[in-house]
């Protein structure tokens, strides 16, 4: 039955005239028929000669069904040998380019074959209304890029969490309880002090070493800011990454300057090298600076240049001077009226904006080594300062602080006329020790 259905689809049309055909003949034969027979179908009612013709008309149907299957596959031949009894050769039920086969895995094959095409993907042209799906591919220079992203924003922050880290290290908030408990009217000076340390000991990367150089009168803490320096850091990186030169006791003859200059750059090259082994920066306290010799000079000169390798430019030079006091001493007195309402860091701020450029040009004709410094001038003290001096003295050799007797100490030292409401000392606190002495 499938095979009938397969054929009634190709030859639909054939077989519809085929069958008009039939019922024009199968009228005519009725006819003749019904007029020899009409004696045998007279018994019969009407419905049973209805049953009759509707099986004629198959069985005729059925005929010429099996006539037309044979003349589609061969033709006449095909079709006599339904009659002779030869065997009917089958036709593709699909028409295709390929040599027909009447093997099921033949048939399997071409289904196959088509499912294969229909599922081929379809191209479109370019300049077409229907293009097809773009398919977005993904670009390992994103991939890469992002890596790098991540690299450097990893690296940033790890770098500045490191620079707090250092700087814990060398424990510089104590240093500034240190020197505002020690020091006497200088907190301009020593904040501006605490900043370039800070600033400097925040990375262990430069590209120079730090020069710094305090200037002032004699008696203004100079010295005792140094031994506070030295003791501090002494205590945070060790002894000997901290050296502390007096100029009047290592090189005490004019005579031997040259040796003197070849042993201190030996100093400075071994304690670099170690400090560079230890990942610690050193550092050189130089009092005194007024009286270094030309020679010191040069070879320190040559220690603080910034084409050195890389451990020479990890390191903090600090001098110790009074060259330049007259500038600082003239420039107070003339101003301080004016800078009577500033607070000390202001005041200071003013002071080194006005006083730097003199002061600088006043030391580069002494030496070229003053303009690679730091100039952080140091100015005089009051006699309110001096009488902080004379308690602390008093308290460390244990005498009892008694105002009165403080008071008295305090007016037996000279004193500059009053400007501005200010009574600044000559000599500062470097005769206070000597006086309680006496006591």
């Amino acid at each position: 039955m499938g095979d009938q259905d397969v054929y009634d689809r190709m030859f639909g049309s054939q077989i519809d005239r085929e069958m008009d055909k039939d019922n024009d003949e199968e009228g005519e034969s009725e006819t003749r028929g019904s007029g020899k027979g009409a004696q045998s179908f007279c018994q019969f009612s009407s419905s049973l000669r209805t049953v009759v013709r509707i099986k004629q008309k198959y069985q005729a149907m059925k005929k010429r069904r099996l006539e037309l299957g044979g003349l589609g596959g061969g033709g006449l031949v095909l079709g006599a040998g339904l009659h002779t009894g030869a065997p009917v050769r089958s036709s593709p039920k699909i028409f295709t380019f390929e040599t027909p086969s009447s093997s099921p895995s033949a048939l399997s094959s071409l289904f196959q074959k088509m499912k294969k095409k229909k599922s081929r993907r379809v191209m479109f042209p370019s300049g077409g209304g229907r293009k097809a799906p773009v398919v977005q591919e993904h670009s390992r220079a994103k991939i890469c890029l992002f890596l790098l992203c991540t690299i450097l924003f990893f690296q940033v922050y790890n770098a500045i969490e490191n620079l707090d880290d250092h700087v814990l290290k060398y424990d510089l908030g104590g240093l500034e309880k240190t020197l505002c408990r020690e020091v006497f009217g200088q907190q301009g000076a020593m904040d501006a002090l605490l900043a370039q340390l800070r600033d400097y000991l925040s990375t262990y990367v430069h590209s120079k070493p730090l020069v710094l150089s305090l200037h002032g009168p004699s008696g203004v803490g100079k010295s005792h800011v140094g031994r506070l320096l030295a003791g501090h850091f002494r205590s945070v990186v060790g002894e000997p990454l901290v050296i502390q030169y007096f100029v009047l006791h290592h090189c005490p003859l004019e005579d031997e300057a040259w040796r003197c200059a070849r042993a201190l750059s030996i100093l400075v090259s071994e304690t670099v090298l170690r400090a560079e082994e230890e990942e610690k920066i050193p550092i050189f306290i130089f009092d005194e600076a007024e009286h270094l010799y030309p020679e010191l000079l040069d070879a320190l000169s040559d220690l603080v240049r910034s084409n050195r390798s890389n451990e020479y430019l990890n390191a903090v030079y600090l001098f110790l001077s009074n060259q330049g006091h007259t500038h600082i001493t003239m420039h107070l007195l003339y101003n301080s009226s004016s800078d009577s309402m500033m607070t000390a860091s202001g005041h200071h701020g003013k002071l080194v904006k006005e006083l730097n450029p003199l002061l600088r040009n006043t030391l580069v004709k002494l030496h070229p080594l003053w303009a690679e410094a730091e100039l952080l001038p140091m100015i005089l003290l009051e006699k309110g300062h001096v009488m902080e001096c004379f308690l602390d003295e008093m308290t460390r050799e244990g005498f009892y602080p008694d105002r009165t007797n403080v008071e008295r100490l305090a007016g037996e030292i000279e004193y500059y006329p009053v400007v501005g409401g200010h009574v600044y000392a000559r000599t500062g606190c470097k005769q206070v020790v000597a006086r309680v002495n006496l006591l």
